[in-house]
């Protein structure tokens, strides 16, 4: 998975868990596509201090995942419901009952809801 994307999702996850300006610039530079540049413009601070707080915040995000593994169990689970769909899908198109069919069509709503 692609750092950014990992970050990105990391953060949503456990974002609420780090200090506000790690947060704010893990947000800033992932999410909005800031620079450190432009972010220590806005909070009128150095660009490395914006690099050291958003390693730091990066730091924690990926302690946080290695101790709740909250985005792995996500991530499976996501895979679980994929392959659950898939064999509902095979099943309704080797059966021609109605009733079946309406039951495995209601069952593919609810997991993709899950999604």
């Amino acid at each position: 998975m692609e750092k950014k994307v990992e970050i990105s999702m990391l953060w949503e996850i456990y974002g609420k868990l780090l200090t506000k300006k790690q947060n704010e610039f893990i947000d800033d530079y992932y999410n909005n596509d800031l620079s450190l540049s432009e972010i220590a413009e806005n909070n009128e601070i150095t660009r490395q201090a914006v690099r050291d707080i958003i390693k730091k915040g990066e730091k924690k995000l990926f302690e946080y995942e290695e101790k709740l593994g909250t985005m792995k169990r996500m991530l499976s689970q996501e895979k679980k419901i994929e392959k659950i769909l898939s064999e509902l899908t095979k099943i309704q198109s080797n059966y021609s009952d109605k009733e079946i069919a309406n039951v495995l069509e209601n069952v593919k709503k609810e997991l993709n809801c899950l999604v």
